[in-house]
């Protein structure tokens, strides 16, 4: 990959920041996170308490992007079949057809994902994994790109249900939103209340695009050094002792790939140790299970990786 492609990438990627900018407000980080995933092909997962712009967020990243947009409201009696489809009988055709579901389409919002019962949550797997819905013994294919965000509410809310391990762990990228600062706060209530802001925002890029850059950010070089140290990584998640599930296979193939994204996006063709530690917290904390040593001793998910990352030497 030469200089020009990287150029032209990173263009693409700040035009979308800036278009989503116009209407969500404040934030920058995640959105560059969020997009990094969509550009790397992981999934996201937003958690966060109700009304801090997780749907907004998600919405402008969608009507920015041109892809084809669908939200699936998680509730308790939504079915699998509501998500991917059922097979109904056609009485012209005297025959079983199948009938799409919410997820045939390019960009997906599982909005309030942990609304809905584990067997829905489930229906999700297939399709975030491998791109395709099985629905009575007949697999589909999925559109390209496909990319889901997922919002959830904090566990302990009320009408919750907590999403396994399985599940947690097929999303590339986790993070919150937080509260918007004093200053992004006064901004965003002097813009008024719009009933549907998102009509004003015009693609930037094409659907071809994300699929284009996906290509290129497999083509980052990654030295058989940093893959050792990812490895290392995982072994010391394994064996912490406030740590009771640590890395799986899957988390370090995440770890690289959105290391890659990194890379691309500061303008390089090879990864560096620090794009590894730029992408741990975020490939890394939603999946772990944290023992009561964490608690007890007062630390964080955060602080905990820090110091694992302070236990290995990195690589030159």
């Amino acid at each position: 990959m030469n200089n020009l492609e990287i150029r032209e990438i990173q263009e693409k990627i700040f035009k979308i920041e800036e278009n989503i900018s116009e209407i969500f407000i404040g934030k920058h980080e995640k959105i560059r996170l969020m997009l990094l995933g969509l550009f790397s092909g992981l999934h996201v997962l937003i958690t966060d308490v109700p009304g801090v712009g997780k749907t907004t967020l998600t919405r402008c990243c969608a009507a920015s992007t041109g892809m084809d947009f669908a939200r699936i409201q998680f509730t308790p009696d939504l079915l699998p079949g509501d998500i991917v489809g059922m097979t109904v009988w056609d009485i012209e055709r005297q025959e079983f057809v199948f009938k799409q579901g919410a997820i045939m389409h390019q960009f997906i919002l599982a909005d309030e994902i942990n609304r809905a019962t584990p067997r829905t949550q489930s229906s999700l797997l297939e399709a975030m994994q491998d791109g395709t819905v099985s629905v009575d013994g007949k697999t589909w294919p999925l559109a390209e790109p496909f990319f889901v965000i997922a919002t959830q509410n904090p566990p302990s809310f009320l009408g919750t249900y907590h999403l396994p391990e399985v599940e947690l762990d097929r999303f590339g990228i986790g993070f919150a939103l937080g509260y918007p600062d004093d200053p992004d706060a006064a901004k965003i209530l002097s813009l008024g209340h719009q009933l549907n802001p998102f009509k004003e925002l015009k693609p930037v890029v094409k659907p071809k695009d994300i699929v284009d850059i996906r290509k290129k950010v497999q083509e980052i070089h990654v030295s058989d050094a940093i893959k050792a140290y990812v490895v290392s990584i995982a072994k010391e998640t394994r064996a912490s002792k406030y740590i009771s599930l640590g890395m799986s296979v899957r988390a370090m193939q995440h770890l690289l790939v959105l290391s890659r994204a990194f890379a691309l996006l500061a303008g390089r063709d090879f990864v560096i140790p620090e794009d590894i530690m730029d992408s741990a917290i975020p490939v890394v904390t939603h999946r772990l299970v944290f023992t009561a040593d964490m608690r007890i001793e007062n630390k964080t998910p955060q602080s905990i990786i820090e110091t694992i990352f302070d236990k290995i030497k990195k690589p030159v």
